[in-house]
């Protein structure tokens, strides 16, 4: 079992339980799934960035990245219907947990002037983004193989009903915030 399911089930449910008042250990919010997402515009004029990025996000997650396609044309952008535009990956159960364990302690502590992250990455409904402009912060990405630096977008889905319970949540989990 991960070292933060563990974490999880011995000592964020009960101090969920005590913070919120919650009558069931199935009223507890939990982590549903980790969504990586990579978006790449200039994929349109070279494909090969887009093979690149997926080798790369599948590195990073440890699992095999999706290319993803455009869903309607825009011609501002000479963007037609199905062109590759990015890549994603959707992580549950033990490769989430693992997966959030490095990001918490691991990479975030790498990025240059870190200082924590926002209460503005929630959406409303517990749920969170957290954008990263270099993808090399990871571990598992050899810089010198690298040809672009590219961003990516972390979204962290729980089962929580508000902010407060999805921040309290990620809080007990590790997730360094902003004092």
């Amino acid at each position: 079992m991960s070292r933060l399911k563990e974490k999880y089930q011995d000592e964020v449910i009960p101090a969920m339980i005590k913070e919120f008042g919650y009558k069931s250990v199935m009223a507890v919010p939990k982590l549903l799934k980790v969504s990586l997402n990579m978006g790449l515009g200039e994929a349109i004029q070279n494909i090969k960035i887009l093979d690149a990025a997926v080798e790369e996000l599948t590195l990073i997650a440890g699992q095999r990245a999706v290319v993803t396609k455009a869903k309607r044309s825009i011609a501002g952008f000479k963007l037609r219907q199905g062109m590759p535009i990015g890549c994603m990956v959707t992580l549950r159960k033990e490769r989430m947990y693992d997966f959030l364990d490095k990001l918490f302690n691991v990479t975030l502590p790498r990025v240059k002037d870190f200082r924590g992250l926002s209460d503005r990455i929630f959406d409303g409904r517990g749920n969170c983004t957290v954008g990263i402009k270099e993808h090399i912060i990871f571990p598992e990405i050899d810089y010198d193989k690298v040809e672009k630096i590219k961003g990516l977008n972390i979204s962290i889905v729980t089962s929580g009903k508000t902010d407060a319970e999805g921040r309290y949540l990620l809080k007990l989990l590790g997730m360094p915030f902003r004092n």
